[in-house]
């Protein structure tokens, strides 16, 4: 895949305005980390959103979906009026949110792994993945159990997060993040991770390779986030996020931006970010952050679905692969 240009169609849904005559209290803001399960009459996109910050200023985030038309995929055709589960039981992983999808169907089976976040007191969050399953074509979806199927461990021991499942051949590779180490920055404390991936034969039972995947650009303190992983003209190809570690949130040349690497096998990865096919818009809402980018294929066309400012709070846009 070389001369890479993704063609952006805009922005497709923003929470922040969406009016349908329904009330979602649980759905004010974000629609983060998108992942489609293409069904016979639209595509549907899952997402995390979130309602307004609780009166102590935490806040909370469920997982959602909303269709579009296969015709027309800047155009929304409904959105759910429920999470598609409940946030998890007190003192469990996913007590405060369910974070970062994704979605893979298997027979009858439509299986949504996601970050559970829970808050903590020295710092603010953990995270795990967790696993939910759905039989009724990924409407509403139950837990496989109350805890995680992958955690932190001995090499990995923090924030175990961004999930991305795919699978090739027989085989299942789960893409995301682990935390190495928490910063005392200015008084504030931030997480630094990177990507890796583990292994599965059952979905359920992972074997983590414990390395890094992707080299640092931006030094040791980079963050990387959000890798999606598809196979096209004999290559695996990854699109992810990356960021400095600190001032962040504020300056948009420290911010996310979407990054890109190839692999001859989907296990080692030689990075190319200036090969990725997208930058931020000169204005609007994506012009000083692009988050969660998730590719899918359609009607032999491939799709990007994105986020843009301020984490997704204004939700995700559209691109289209454009030399296919």
């Amino acid at each position: 895949m070389s001369g890479i240009k993704w063609k952006k169609l805009g922005q497709v849904f923003d929470p922040t305005t969406w009016n349908d005559g329904i009330n979602r209290d649980w759905m004010k803001t974000h629609s983060q980390s998108v992942s489609t399960l293409i069904k016979d009459d639209c595509v549907r996109v899952y997402f995390s959103c979130r309602p307004d910050r609780e009166p102590d200023g935490n806040m909370t985030s469920n997982t959602t979906w909303l269709e579009l038309d296969k015709n027309d995929l800047t155009k929304v055709l409904r959105v759910s009026d429920s999470p598609v589960m409940p946030l998890g039981g007190l003192g469990t992983f996913d007590e405060h949110s369910i974070y970062p999808t994704s979605i893979i169907e298997e027979k009858n089976e439509v299986k949504l792994y996601y970050a559970g976040w829970y808050r903590c007191k020295s710092v603010p969050f953990n995270c795990a993945v967790g696993l939910a399953i759905s039989k009724n074509g990924g409407d509403t979806f139950e837990r496989y159990g109350k805890g995680p199927i992958l955690g932190p461990s001995a090499n990995e021991p923090f924030v175990i997060s961004g999930p991305k499942i795919r699978k090739f051949g027989d085989e299942y590779k789960l893409y995301y993040l682990a935390g190495s180490e928490w910063i005392n920055h200015k008084g504030k404390p931030e997480i630094v991770y990177k990507i890796r991936m583990a292994i599965s034969k059952d979905g359920i039972n992972w074997l983590k390779k414990d390395t890094n995947i992707i080299d640092d650009v931006l030094g040791k303190n980079e963050c990387q986030a959000g890798p999606d992983v598809f196979f096209k003209d004999g290559r695996y190809h990854m699109y992810f996020v990356y960021r400095e570690g600190f001032e962040f949130r504020t300056q948009k040349d420290r911010g996310y931006k979407i990054g890109y690497a190839t692999s001859t096998d989907s296990t080692y990865w030689e990075r190319k970010d200036h090969k990725s096919g997208i930058q931020y818009s000169e204005s609007g809402w994506d012009s000083k952050m692009q988050h969660y980018p998730h590719v899918f294929k359609l009607n032999n066309n491939h799709y990007m679905l994105y986020n843009g400012n301020e984490f997704g709070k204004y939700g995700f846009g559209l691109a289209i692969l454009d030399n296919e």
